[in-house]
């Protein structure tokens, strides 16, 4: 039984992605960050160089290890899909760090409780992405054309990041699990020292910190509506969309507390972000004519346009907006 797992190079590496981050999860919350504290900027540097060196790695054990089910694919291939769809879920992740910026400004959270809420945040995201990226993945080997109606959703999706100029704002009251969350459960003022949940004269009770995960979440599962699809315009096989996707969320803390005071100056990130969308949901279209855009040319795409909006945004800083005195 056991020789037969090991010989299904996905079961393996499936194992040894499961292990790599349940043993990082443990040893994040349970040993490094036990208290609520502060991360300084020398810390996220080094999660994040840590997490994308992870990354690396993984995708070169991809390269030597993994058999791709999907017939006509070579280990090089595979790899660079993973690379693709993890750069994707890279660039997508700061629009998603800008929000949660301004939900955790909004609820007026206290920075030493930014590491707890983003680690259950992301905890959760593992989870529900992995139902996403399955079910999505087993719609598609029933209905191949949804692919299709994923790619006019990432063309339509990159239109619109790409002329929206307005800044984002949130109404979180206007949440529809933060009304049902008010309704049915009692919610206490304080932040209560950074708990989520207290127990009050036998009583359980909500805090405010609980309603800033619920909204966490929910917003993460509206960005997994953009990010899984153009996972799937990249590779239709589950285990690499899912372990580039994971590999990305589990950077997006360390890249949060990296970034949170310096996005604005990475302003053209947005319209990079909205070419690779329009692009990689082209690729998925031009398909019903049987055009193959070759992985490598995919992968050197996203990069150079990724690396491009970096440096235009350096070289271009956003102009201040004018007061009217």
């Amino acid at each position: 039984m056991l020789d037969q797992l090991l010989a299904n190079s996905e079961n393996l590496l499936y194992g040894i992605f499961g292990i790599v981050i349940t043993i990082f999860l443990i040893l994040d919350l349970g040993v490094f960050h036990k208290k609520p504290g502060k991360i300084s900027q020398k810390d996220a540097l080094q999660q994040s160089l840590f997490w994308v060196v992870v990354s690396i790695i993984f995708g070169g054990v991809i390269y030597f290890y993994y058999e791709n089910p999907v017939p006509g694919v070579t280990p090089y291939e595979s790899m660079l899909e993973f690379y693709s769809a993890y750069l994707t879920e890279k660039a997508l992740s700061i629009d998603n760090i800008f929000v949660i910026l301004l939900i955790l400004r909004y609820f007026k959270v206290k920075d030493e409780y930014y590491h707890g809420i983003l680690f259950w945040g992301i905890l959760g995201a593992i989870i529900f992405r992995a139902i996403f990226i399955f079910v999505g993945a087993l719609l598609i080997s029933k209905a191949h054309w949804i692919l299709y109606v994923f790619g006019v959703f990432l063309v339509y999706s990159g239109l619109k990041i790409f002329k929206d100029d307005e800044d984002m704002e949130i109404e979180p009251e206007k949440n529809p699990l933060i009304q049902l969350a008010r309704k049915f459960f009692p919610i206490s003022k304080g932040d209560m020292g950074g708990r989520f949940v207290i127990f009050k004269q036998g009583k359980l009770i909500f805090t405010p910190l609980f309603l800033v995960i619920i909204l966490i979440e929910s917003t993460d599962l509206i960005f997994a509506v953009d990010s899984i699809p153009a996972a799937f315009a990249i590779t239709q096989n589950p285990f690499i969309i899912y372990t580039s996707n994971i590999f990305a969320v589990m950077g997006l803390r360390a890249m949060f507390f990296l970034l949170s005071n310096v996005l604005d100056k990475f302003y053209l990130l947005q319209k990079g972000l909205a070419i690779i969308l329009i692009f990689i949901g082209a690729k998925m279209l031009v398909d019903i004519f049987s055009i193959h855009v070759p992985v490598i040319w995919s992968f050197s795409m996203i990069l150079v346009v990724l690396i491009g909006s970096i440096i235009l945004s350096l070289i271009f800083p956003k102009k201040p907006e004018l007061v009217n005195n």
